[in-house]
């Protein structure tokens, strides 16, 4: 496959992607096709989509280099190509973050993604993963410093918290970033002290456990049954869902009651529970294909949309994103 046909694929990917997820519907609590919040439309979520694109070309350039030896894998610039794609999508719209957990997930996979393709011609699904961890271990102190100054673009210091203790410092800690250079902090460093609280983190790294293999299984097996990519992307959210509380509605939820981040995703956790077990019983039933799994589907919908906007499985989405562009990158067609 040529450079040129390799980087159009990864783009192509990651932005159809993002459009997808977004597009599926109903994906309870989410904004989609036929959901707006107050602060964020269908149409925003559509503009960032595309807004990604240019950091992800980027990111599938740097994935050539390093396949070819030009450049070596710390130099791959993560958290540059991080905070650009969060810039990016701030730019192409009106609302706020709306895809700061896609650029996170995005980026590493598309530079993970053109390497996998130039050393082997095929995309293999293992080996896919094993480029994502090997990118995430090289890692900088600077990718950690590039990924904070990202993370603290796209949101407020009343939506994060404070992370008291931990090698990491506070995302908000006026010497950050001379910690983080000072005593050689990685983003993998990073995120790992983060991945006990939040399930992006978690991906990033575990090689994208729960993307690889809870949401990319579930999709391609739903996609094979149904032929229907919008059950396809439903059930897949649903099944993420059931077997990982959302952190960030678990966040929103917490921080009502306690400023400590690690304690206040532990509460959410425990008072959302809820939201998963509804989303196991809906697949059991059927989901989109049964009228009881659509009812009960709808329902949920419903209640998590009345809750309002702390209630939207934000990181669900991020993780079904994910698993689309997995699907995406190895063939998948609809």
């Amino acid at each position: 496959m040529r450079d040129g046909t390799i980087i159009k694929h990864v783009v192509f990917s990651a932005q159809l992607a993002a459009v997808l997820e977004v597009s599926g519907w109903p994906k309870p609590g989410n904004v989609h096709r036929t959901r707006d919040h107050s602060d964020a439309r269908y149409e925003h979520f559509l503009a960032g989509s595309i807004a990604i694109g240019s950091s992800v070309k980027d990111s599938a350039r740097r994935g050539l280099m390093i396949a070819r030896g030009i450049i070596d894998l710390p130099k791959a610039g993560i958290g540059k190509l991080v905070k650009k794609a969060v810039t990016d999508v701030l730019a192409s719209h009106n609302d706020g973050n709306t895809h700061l957990g896609v650029c996170l997930l995005f980026i590493p996979l598309s530079i993970a993604a053109s390497k996998t393709y130039v050393e082997n011609d095929v995309l293999s699904l293992d080996l896919l993963r094993k480029n994502v961890v090997m990118i995430m271990r090289s890692t900088t102190p600077i990718d950690a410093v590039e990924v904070y100054n990202a993370i603290k673009i796209a949101s407020s210091p009343w939506e994060m918290g404070k992370v008291n203790g931990g090698r990491a410092p506070d995302l908000y800690d006026k010497r950050a970033k001379k910690k983080i250079l000072d005593e050689g902090i990685t983003l993998f460093d990073a995120m790992l002290e983060a991945a006990s609280y939040d399930t992006v983190a978690r991906e990033l790294v575990t090689g994208m456990e729960a993307s690889f293999t809870i949401g990319y299984n579930e999709l391609i097996e739903t996609f094979r049954r149904t032929n229907n990519i919008n059950t396809a992307i439903v059930h897949t959210f649903l099944r993420l869902l059931s077997k990982f509380p959302d952190t960030f509605i678990a966040r929103k939820v917490g921080l009502k009651k306690i400023s400590d981040l690690r304690k206040a995703v532990e509460i959410g956790v425990k008072e959302t529970k809820w939201i998963s077990e509804t989303a196991n019983k809906i697949l059991n039933l059927g989901g989109l294909t049964t009228s009881e799994g659509k009812t009960l589907l709808w329902e949920l919908d419903d209640k998590l949309q009345i809750m309002g906007k702390d209630y939207s499985p934000g990181t669900t989405a991020d993780l079904t994103a994910a698993s689309i562009m997995i699907a995406l990158l190895s063939g998948l067609k609809f």
